[in-house]
């Protein structure tokens, strides 16, 4: 920002007068990402009054500030906030009125003017307000369970703003006192425990909560509403915690009993956490709220930690998903408690601290609670669906510069997450568990309660484990870049001994426009075949080329270049390597197949495969017993159906490829859950029942979800749908193809239903029926009923993601969507500005696609943040498989 010097004469005036200045141009424009810190919270404390069957809600803040400099003026955030009063009481207890000012409306930027210079010291202020109750699930927003209103809260990443006056970024941690106002048959909850309660007059209480030990704004978390609470067991006091912590379910009226499973899964993951950490869980209680609708998946604030209700309302017939992805969602939350809560990013280039520990953190619970959840498979993929995206030239950083709120918005993304977990298991494997532990201990106890940046992170580890410059020269190449390691390697047998010489460039596929040259600090860890079996070995390779001895290995030898799938990188064995690797698979770790299997992808989106050489090579891969495994093949298969066969014999080749792998597996499953079989076996039975019934067509699979689907849409005695009629996992298959045969009357059932369903795994499952109507007249149906209010707003996108498949199902979808746009935005954008692009033009793979994507947002990149990055990266996916496509041989299909 530009600054202006004053004349020396004004300026000792105002300091010894008080004279009212005009203020400078600099002065006037709205500070762009971080407020200047000459002002800085030192408390808040926030008074609402909130009754939910209302549209607006009303608030007095309370904010003491240090001003550090002399000003007349300070920055702020609020946006959508109708001040009616500021006062400013200065360090003397002289009270002052202010003007409030949003001056850039988009970002949520304000101006509190003083009315004259005042001199560096300690102010209070004190705003009056009111605020509509957001409808797009921010801030403090409204939504409606069973007929009954509810008001809670989702702050992050920037939405305190819509919610009260303050200082809205993540680097200000400050206590906060909260107080509700709600109608007297209404129940409040807030991070902190309860501590009195009033009346307020007729009709109303007041409710107050203890102070929160320092948060940012984006933590702070409330709700008004009919809500439920179930008590749960205290959690007992542990060698890093001395009282028991006291845990509570809350959710929609009448709702809270189904939460018994979540909450006897929390005690074990708290524990966990504790043990890792050696740091007791921080805060006075833990509250686990299901909420009617939201955003995000789940929100780890402190003490009241928000979720999409279907996480959290299980029963013995919830779907297996449901209850898996509950405990995964529950352990990254409750991490986050230690790493996002306790220990804060400095600022939202950082938020990897946050997402990617969480994730981290998240799989080692798993792993240690619930094993045969493979969480260290879950690593895996997670990495690979990362390195995808970070294909792309125009893929984020783990630590991307933040240039305005679409750079905050978007870093919510597969790259903060994923991959940053991915690269912190790596370098935790180069370290050793214990040496990255020791690291991560010291790390919270020097920052807890405060804020942390990267490179704090990194000094804490390299600390830890003896580490210097090179290190964290090697861990900051991941941060501070984007991009995949592309690790080529070459078997060369020289005087007896088996070297294996490595090269290092960057990962992109066929089409891309990128530089292949960048250079990472790689640990490079390689498994290859010995008389006795296999060894490992392991080298970082920081230079653009490099080599590794093989000791003992056999002559010849197959050699794996990613031991235990550790590394956030991909490699190439060229063919004959390949060959050789492929009649080994056997002797591979289950995370070693899916290291395999992604070298496949990676060589057919470079153009080094083809088709047939592919199904060749994945084909071992499907006759595994593990489920991550075994299904590893079904993505690459499927592109290949859908954009590369282009003849009746090349389709049905692979659908008798697909058939041949999965049916079997799928009749010896049957089409119901069985009394003790594993969770593994119903998500199964789900990936091949929707795959085959869907992508491959197959009849039999359609068949018998056919029969489910309409057993499910016969009525029962008091008019409604038999939903319970169809297994719990296939529900959404089995309605879909239900659609699908019948046609509009199945569609209208549905719709007519979803209002009447209030059990969040049913809902899922209509929602996941109307979104395979095939028609163009029934796809429009379910479309324009996304829009209405009987649809949440969470739940928009599951009605919008069908009929992909074909140009014709996208076109029909891209014009219902640029016809709808202004719907679609009203409802979702200030939040989902980044995915309106994906949501808009979503698998295409032709340069048609991407010349009418980009003239329809290229003018609308101001509507919602993010949407600039969501229409880059849409765009240049839909060029990569247009140019895949093009380059691919078709006839390969057949030929092997």
């Amino acid at each position: 920002m530009r600054r202006l010097v004053r004349p020396l004469l004004l300026t000792a005036l105002a300091a010894c007068c008080g004279v009212a200045l005009a203020a400078s141009p600099a002065a006037t424009q709205a500070p762009k990402g971080k407020l200047p810190r000459w002002a800085v919270p030192q408390s808040y404390q926030l008074a609402f009054k909130v009754d939910p069957a209302q549209q607006d809600f009303s608030g007095t803040t309370t904010i003491k500030v240090k001003l550090t400099k002399a000003s007349d003026h300070l920055w702020l955030d609020g946006k959508q906030l109708k001040v009616s009063k500021v006062t400013v009481t200065d360090a003397a207890g002289k009270r002052h009125p202010a003007t409030y000012a949003e001056v850039d409306s988009r970002a949520g930027v304000a101006r509190l003017d003083f009315g004259h210079v005042l001199q560096p010291q300690s102010l209070t202020l004190t705003f009056q307000y009111s605020a509509p109750l957001n409808a797009q699930l921010q801030g403090l927003y409204k939504v409606t369970a069973k007929g009954k209103p509810y008001a809670m809260t989702q702050m992050e990443p920037i939405s305190a703003r819509f919610a009260f006056p303050g200082f809205d970024q993540p680097d200000f941690k400050t206590p906060f006192d909260i107080s509700l106002t709600v109608p007297d048959g209404d129940t409040a909850v807030a991070n902190t425990r309860q501590v009195r309660q009033t009346s307020a007059g007729k009709g109303w209480k007041t409710v107050t909560f203890a102070r929160t030990v320092p948060l940012p704004t984006y933590l702070v978390a409330f709700a008004v509403g009919p809500w439920d609470i179930t008590k749960a067991s205290e959690i007992a006091p542990d060698a890093y915690r001395s009282k028991p912590l006291r845990l509570r379910g809350i959710a929609a009226s009448g709702e809270a009993h189904r939460m018994s499973h979540v909450l006897g899964e929390t005690p074990s993951i708290i524990h966990a956490l504790e043990n890792y950490y050696g740091f007791g869980y921080p805060f006075d209680k833990l509250d686990l709220l299901a909420a009617p609708d939201f955003a995000a998946g789940a929100m780890e604030n402190p003490g009241l930690v928000t979720f999409r209700d279907w996480l959290l309302l299980l029963d013995k017939d919830s779907p297996a998903r449901n209850v898996r992805g509950s405990f995964n969602v529950t352990a990254h939350e409750l991490a986050h408690q230690w790493t996002g809560d306790t220990v804060t990013m400095a600022w939202w280039n950082d938020i990897w601290l946050n997402e990617a520990f969480a994730t981290w953190m998240q799989q080692k619970v798993t792993e240690e609670v619930h094993p045969e959840y493979r969480a260290d498979l879950d690593r895996v993929l997670g990495a690979q669906s990362a390195m995808r995206n970070d294909s792309l030239v125009s893929a984020r950083k783990i630590r991307q510069p933040i240039t305005g709120n679409g750079d905050i918005l978007t870093a919510f993304d597969g790259i903060t997450y994923k991959k940053g977990a991915s690269v912190l298991g790596m370098f935790e494997n180069y370290v050793g568990p214990k040496t990255f532990q020791k690291g991560m201990r010291a790390y919270i106890q020097k920052y807890k309660f405060s804020n942390a940046d990267a490179n704090d992170l990194v000094d804490a580890i390299a600390a830890a484990a003896g580490k210097g410059a090179a290190f964290k020269h090697a861990f900051n190449s991941f941060l501070n870049q984007s991009g995949v390691p592309y690790v080529q390697t070459r078997l060369e047998h020289k005087d007896g001994k088996t070297v294996l010489s490595l090269r290092q460039s960057r990962y992109l596929p066929v089409g891309s426009s990128g530089s292949t040259k960048r250079i990472w600090g790689v640990p490079v860890c390689v498994r290859y075949g010995t008389a006795d079996g296999s060894k490992v070995s392991c080298e970082m390779l920081d230079k653009a080329s490099g080599s590794m001895l093989l000791a003992g290995a056999n002559q010849p030898t197959w050699v794996m270049p990613n031991a235990n799938a550790s590394g956030y990188y991909r490699f190439s064995l060229g063919k004959a390597g390949l060959a050789g690797l492929v009649k080994h698979v056997g002797n591979l770790s289950d995370a070693e197949k899916l290291a395999y299997a992604d070298a496949i992808y990676a060589g057919f989106h470079r153009g080094d495969l083809d088709a047939g050489e592919v199904l060749m090579a994945l084909q071992p891969l499907t006759r595994s017993k593990v489920r991550e495994v075994a299904t590893a093949p079904i993505g690459q298969v499927g592109w290949i159906y859908r954009h590369e066969a282009r003849t009746e014999a090349q389709r049905a080749r692979l659908v008798a490829w697909m058939k041949a792998a999965y049916l079997p597996r799928l009749q010896q499953l049957g089409y119901q859950r069985t009394p003790g079989e594993s969770e593994d076996a119903s998500l199964l039975r789900s990936t091949l029942a929707g795959t085959l019934a869907f992508d491959f067509k197959l009849p039999s699979v359609r068949a018998a979800l056919l029969k489910q689907g309409e057993a499910a849409l016969k009525r029962k005695p008091d008019g409604r749908l038999n939903l319970s009629a169809a297994d719990p996992d296939l529900l959404a298959d089995a309605l879909g193809v239900a659609v699908q045969k019948q046609g509009k009357p199945a569609v209208d059932a549905l719709i007519a239903e979803l209002p009447k369903t209030s059990d969040p795994a049913l809902r899922n499952g209509i929602l996941g029926g109307l979104a395979h109507a095939d028609t163009p007249a029934l796809s429009e149906q379910v479309r324009d009923f996304s829009l209405s209010k009987q649809v949440k707003v969470g739940e928009m996108v599951s009605l919008l993601r069908g009929g992909r498949d074909t140009l014709a199902g996208r076109s029909a979808m891209w014009a219902w969507f640029t016809a709808h746009y202004p719907q679609v935005l009203k409802r979702t954008g200030s939040f989902a500005g980044g995915y309106l692009p994906l949501l808009a033009g979503g698998g295409g793979c032709s340069a048609g696609e991407v010349n009418r994507l980009q003239a329809f947002f290229k003018p609308r990149t101001g509507d919602a943040a993010g949407i600039d990055r969501g229409l880059a990266q849409t765009a240049e996916s839909i060029k990569l498989c247009s140019a895949l496509k093009a380059v691919q041989k078709p006839d390969s299909i057949l030929a092997h």
